[in-house]
């Protein structure tokens, strides 16, 4: 299968693409567009992506284009993010003014970042951000990435665990073009939908939910094609295969409009 994913090799998205399918190809792609563009083609036959991180939250770019209901997520994966700053041969810690990363990896290290005084500069991805720093040749720039990423562009390693939070872990979920059969043992659920205008209405929503036995482990408003209205994105435990998901989305919901399946797949550990 050809494997694909937004980033350059040695990314923390290319080892997540690594670790679900190893043996594969695997193809980066300069822009989640891009790379949701290639898996609508038919380049790719799968697509891995960043959904959430413990620390920072929802990937938004990445929530927002599962919207439109021609792909859908068959799996997801949990990365341990350590990131290093990695830095030119011999450069010296204390004298690092300006480190690149991808805009998700400087949030997720941005009290430390701030507390260095360090300027942060945004890059496509984290390896590329290695790549840029390798081709500067500025030992004032350095570069928060994976240690993996330090060797293949002849960097060093200045420091590790750069990040505020130690429990830092990106979630990264498998995503498939059209209409995917449902796994026996898939026990997890994303949706979209909507609800009524009117006081109480996602409060209703959400007990409905629990009533039929969802178990909710994440929600997200994102506004709706109608300005100052918002579509609700939510993940939820669910009995496996798809008996344990009819137990809960049949028959509908009254309190949900527009409901959206964005995939059913086996929750991480």
């Amino acid at each position: 299968m050809r494997i694909g994913y937004q980033g350059e090799t040695h990314s923390y998205s290319d080892r997540a693409a690594e670790e679900l399918f190893p043996g594969h190809r695997r193809v980066g792609f300069p822009t989640f567009v891009a790379a949701f563009e290639a898996l609508r083609a038919g380049r790719i036959d799968r697509l891995v992506l960043p959904i959430e991180n413990s620390t920072t939250g929802s990937v938004l770019p990445v929530l927002d284009r599962l919207l439109p209901g021609n792909a859908h997520i068959v799996a997801e994966h949990l990365v341990e993010v350590r990131h290093c700053l990695l830095g030119l041969p011999g450069a010296d810690l204390g004298s690092i003014e300006r480190v690149r990363s991808h805009p998700e990896a400087l949030a997720q290290a941005e009290a430390t970042i701030a507390a260095r005084g360090w300027t942060p500069v945004p890059a496509g991805d984290t390896a590329g951000a290695v790549r840029e720093v390798a081709e500067k040749g500025d030992p004032t720039e350095a570069a928060l990435a994976p240690e993996a990423a330090a060797e293949p562009y002849g960097l060093e390693v200045l420091a590790r665990n750069v990040m505020d939070r130690e429990h830092n872990t990106t979630r990264f979920v498998v995503v498939a073009a059209g209409p995917q059969p449902i796994d026996p043992q898939a026990d997890k659920t994303s949706i979209a939908f909507t609800t009524k205008h009117q006081p109480g209405a996602l409060a209703l929503a959400l007990t409905e939910l629990g009533l039929r036995g969802a178990n909710l482990t994440r929600i997200e408003s994102r506004p709706a094609e109608e300005a100052w209205r918002y579509r609700f994105f939510v993940d939820l435990r669910h009995p496996p295969g798809p008996e344990g998901l009819s137990s809960v989305f049949e028959p509908p919901l009254a309190t949900l409009s527009d409901l959206r399946f964005l995939g059913t797949y086996r929750a991480a550990s």
